[in-house]
């Protein structure tokens, strides 16, 4: 059974840093892209970071880039979302996905190029 399972999310200070896993179960993590998504009540679901396979794209939205770093312990089947700096607008939902398009395929910040989701796990910022 294929499973992603977040960890990691929690409150925190702005200014504050957490870092987000993604436990894989039922395949093999490093064959595939990862991406990093969140949502906020009333909003949209954003496209945050992903991670292709081997040396691929790896790709951040305007929103985190210079504070987020995505990166993969394929050795473990764990995807990671390295969060700093974390400001009271970065609250929200956030969700791991997998793609399970063909191996080497550049990754997307797109949802609905992701074929598996995890649980979701909540960051609140604030002082």
């Amino acid at each position: 059974q294929v499973q992603l399972v977040e960890s990691g999310g929690g409150l925190v200070r702005p200014g504050g840093s957490l870092r987000l896993s993604c436990a894989a179960s039922g395949f093999t993590l490093g064959y595939y892209a990862i991406g990093w998504f969140r949502q906020a009540p009333g909003k949209e679901r954003e496209g945050l970071s992903c991670i292709s396979t081997g040396n691929g794209r790896i790709f951040y939205a305007d929103s985190v880039k210079g504070r987020f770093t995505v990166s993969r312990d394929n050795t473990k089947n764990v995807g990671y979302l390295q969060m700093n700096n974390l400001k009271p607008e970065d609250t929200a939902v956030y969700f791991c996905a997998e793609d399970n398009g063909p191996a080497g395929i550049p990754c997307t910040e797109l949802p609905e190029s992701y074929d598996y989701w995890g649980q979701g796990a909540q960051v609140t910022v604030s002082s």
